[in-house]
């Protein structure tokens, strides 16, 4: 460990983005050592008032927009776009997750931006990119997962299509977008032009389905809903242990012939049914019925220990509060306790990116709305005659606090 700069230390971001996808995106960039100033509406994120609220603070929030600082503008008024175009004019790249064309309306389009900054990066989140029929249409994670193919390779043909229980399609845009951010970034300073980054939810989701969609592609036919089995490999799955069940994935014929033989059942490696992986797929419930008839005999535990020694992937379906306590989070430092003045601490997921010379860390807390107001203007370099009259100005507006 050194006292070198985080990666992004000197990036300047100016953050409009809202709710999750955009502020996934900022939140990446912060961490990474970014200066992100986040300029919200008078009302502030919505985020704010959503999830669980510890002393008046979202932990929700707070979790999202960790290393941030806040400026509240009306962007309707003249003096709220004076100062973020004033913010702009030394920024290295701006996000925002509005639909396509809402930056141009506000007088952002890309030839202005080009003129308020020729060297800023644009990075935008969106529904479903910013050309092609349903570019306009307004969009949401859920949609997304819809819209995706993503749903519909969850759940059983009995059950029908699921959505992930977290916001996948969000979250999957939001890395994408800082990833591109940091691209581009990289490009500009190594000569070549700064230019527009661009993410969306639909699209991002799709990328992520493997298998599954290259499958389609093949063959021309629907992938099978195969709930927790997988849909390429047999065995692989959950099976019964005395106390609960446990998660195994022998995902080549070696690791399957290990947790065959672990069992004591190698020998339906040699059976017709199931000497291949396609006749163990075609076979499947017979199989799981052999395997489940030995796991049932024994308890979650030992069978956890025994395969993983025997270098079979197997483990348990934690839930969330028993992850959180798992010890293997704890030595990765992944459950944080940030204090937030005024409110207390809040608890957020850690950095799952680890630097070995320049570990990251929680350097500012989630702000409180308008908190840097007067800071971020100063830098800006406005005097205090023109602070105040600004300050005057948001307030009539509901502005800053």
């Amino acid at each position: 460990m050194t006292d070198a700069p985080l990666p992004l230390a000197g990036v300047k971001v100016v953050d409009l983005t809202r709710i999750l996808s955009g502020p996934f995106c900022s939140m990446i960039l912060g961490d990474l050592g970014a200066d992100v100033i986040k300029v919200e509406s008078p009302g502030g994120d919505a985020v704010r008032g959503q999830g669980r609220i510890v002393g008046g603070l979202s932990w929700y929030f707070a979790g999202f927009n960790r290393n941030k600082r806040s400026i509240t503008l009306d962007l309707r008024s003249d003096g709220g776009k004076s100062v973020l175009h004033r913010l702009l004019q030394d920024a290295d790249i701006v996000t925002e997750n509005f639909r396509p064309g809402v930056m141009a309306k506000m007088g952002l389009g890309p030839d202005r931006l080009k003129q308020i900054n020729p060297d800023l990066i644009v990075v935008s989140v969106n529904g479903y990119g910013s050309t092609g029929p349903y570019a306009d249409r307004p969009a949401f994670d859920f949609i997304a997962q819809a819209m995706s193919g993503f749903m519909s390779t969850n759940g059983t043909r009995e059950t029908g299509p699921f959505r992930a229980g977290n916001p996948i399609s969000d979250l999957v845009a939001g890395l994408y977008a800082a990833l591109g951010a940091v691209a581009a970034l990289r490009g500009r300073e190594a000569g070549g032009p700064a230019q527009s980054v661009e993410a969306s939810m639909m699209m991002s989701t799709l990328s992520m389905m493997a298998y599954l969609s290259s499958d389609a592609l093949a063959s021309g036919e629907n992938p099978v809903p195969t709930g927790n089995d997988h849909p390429i490999a047999s065995p692989y799955g959950l099976f019964h242990a005395s106390d609960g069940d446990i998660a195994v994935s022998p995902s080549t014929e070696a690791i399957c012939a290990k947790f065959m033989a672990e069992l004591g059942l190698s020998d339906l490696l040699n059976d017709p049914r199931f000497d291949t992986n396609a006749k163990r797929l075609a076979n499947r419930p017979a199989l799981n019925a052999r395997i489940n008839d030995v796991t049932v005999g024994d308890t979650q535990a030992s069978w956890i220990t025994r395969l993983n020694q025997a270098g079979v992937p197997c483990g348990r379906v934690q839930s969330m509060i028993e992850v959180l306590n798992d010890p293997q989070v704890a030595a990765q430092e992944m459950v944080l306790d940030v204090p937030h003045p005024g409110h207390g601490s809040a608890k957020m997921t850690g950095f799952p990116v680890k630097f070995s010379e320049t570990p990251l860390e929680v350097r500012h807390a989630a702000p409180k709305l308008g908190e840097h107001f007067e800071i971020i203007l100063r830098e800006a370099g406005y005097s205090d005659q023109e602070i105040e009259q600004l300050r005057a100005e948001q307030m009539n507006s509901g502005g800053s606090r």
